[in-house]
């Protein structure tokens, strides 16, 4: 079975760990939040195992504290089942007064807000696990570092391995540990393809308890398929799926139904950049679609890889999810975040790398050739030129990211990053 690196968040849970009296991982399902804690956990809990669901649910009544006892880091997997471990875990840590006691995981099903008295503030700690990236998979070659690129002496140079058909697999398959390790394309295909049928058929109702209609949340997660990477308004998204007339509902039920997809870490929009300009150009504030992974929505429209390949349009803006997911691993690593610029004359650039020390880089994100890396140097040097450098930073770096082409390297006429996905690591 294949091997990949290890993954970026193992060292973000030990960093957590060494700071906080328990971790909280979240993130969508099958993205290998329990496999993670296990393997950082001193002993383990299952609260869903059915041989013992019954007596731990029933002691979780009425002694709680002995389904806290044994060897640290102890991991309570599946948590949300009984919500009164929150308040106890927070109660045990303030008595050890210890760093890594516990870590906790659960289903992206949210638990009953109404048993948990105290937000954990000062003894707890989130991490936010996200499906794999190129370079954990072990598809990029991680030549070309994103953490290095913020120093202003980094070596751009790197060999990309990946072409147009593997790039349109890799978009299809996603980043899920299972699909990542299957021996078989076709097996490895199946894993998101089944992934949306359970969102559609059970997971967007559990998120909050809210019966839903399993074609609507069809339509509604194809048309966000559609709109991924726009601004597009909960009325875009409406008008595009009540227009064959099949579908009767109205704002109220789009928003709710994306807010039940945002609980269960299926989609994660990207909020505004907002930089200091040296003009005053309106800049837009919307957030921007995106799903968590882009074989999410490739399974929504029902594509595969060949459809991609035959439709470059449409794999262009799956391809762009799948560059923001790689981009949101590593910036979680780097404690930064992953903003988008839009301004009301258009100006646009895809991805803002933004760090808590307030460097950052700015990112187009494009298929590869010629015309297409212009066009982004371009949209990056006109950027850059309106940020206000005396009250902020100038960009540490300015980078088309790309899904094709032979190598990393810097442009010598404006010294625009072309970095092709495939070559980047934290």
């Amino acid at each position: 079975m294949k091997e990949y690196k290890l993954r970026i968040a193992d060292q973000i849970l030990e960093d957590k760990l060494q700071a906080m009296g328990a971790v909280l991982i979240e993130g969508p399902k099958y993205c290998g939040k329990t496999t993670l804690a296990i393997q950082h956990a001193g002993s383990v809990l299952s609260m869903s195992d059915p041989n013992t669901k019954d007596q731990n649910l029933a002691l979780a009544q009425t002694n709680i504290t002995r389904l806290l006892q044994g060897k640290t880091p102890r991991l309570i997997d599946e948590w949300q089942l009984a919500p009164q471990f929150w308040d106890a875990i927070r109660n045990e840590v303030d008595k050890r007064d210890e760093e890594g006691q516990f870590i906790l995981t659960g289903s992206a099903v949210q638990p009953d807000t109404s048993q948990i008295y105290h937000t954990g503030t000062g003894r707890m700690a989130w991490l936010r696990l996200r499906t794999m990236s190129l370079w954990e998979s072990g598809e990029s070659s991680g030549d070309v570092s994103l953490g290095a690129l913020f120093r202003s002496d980094a070596v751009v140079d790197g060999k990309n391995d990946i072409d147009l058909d593997k790039l349109a697999f890799l978009a299809c398959r996603g980043g899920w540990p299972r699909a990542v390790l299957s021996k078989r394309p076709e097996a490895a295909l199946t894993q998101a393809e089944e992934y949306f049928e359970a969102v559609v058929r059970f997971d967007i109702s559990r998120a909050d308890n809210v019966s839903r209609d399993e074609s609507v949340a069809r339509r509604l997660m194809r048309s966000y398929a559609r709109n991924q990477g726009s601004q597009a308004t909960a009325g875009t998204i409406l008008a595009d799926i009540t227009a064959s007339g099949e579908a009767a509902i109205n704002e109220n039920t789009v928003y709710s139904y994306i807010n039940a997809l945002k609980k269960i870490f299926v989609i994660e929009d990207i909020a505004a950049w907002n930089p200091n300009l040296r003009s005053k150009t309106a800049i837009r504030t919307s957030d921007t679609r995106y799903f968590t992974d882009p074989s999410i929505a490739a399974a929504a429209l029902g594509l595969g890889p060949n459809n991609l390949i035959n439709d470059m349009k449409t794999f262009g803006f799956i391809f762009e999810t799948l560059c923001i997911r790689d981009l949101r691993v590593y910036a979680d690593a780097l404690k930064g975040s992953v903003y988008h610029y839009r301004d009301k004359n258009s100006l646009e650039c895809d991805a803002v790398i933004h760090l808590r020390n307030g460097k950052y880089g700015l990112i187009e994100i494009k298929i590869g050739g010629h015309d297409q890396i212009e066009a982004g140097a371009a949209t990056l040097t006109t950027l850059a030129k309106k940020i206000d450098t005396t009250k902020m930073n100038p960009p540490s770096f300015l980078m088309v990211l790309t899904g094709v082409g032979d190598y990393a390297y810097r442009r010598p006429q404006d010294d625009v990053l072309v970095v092709p996905v495939g070559c980047l690591k934290i």
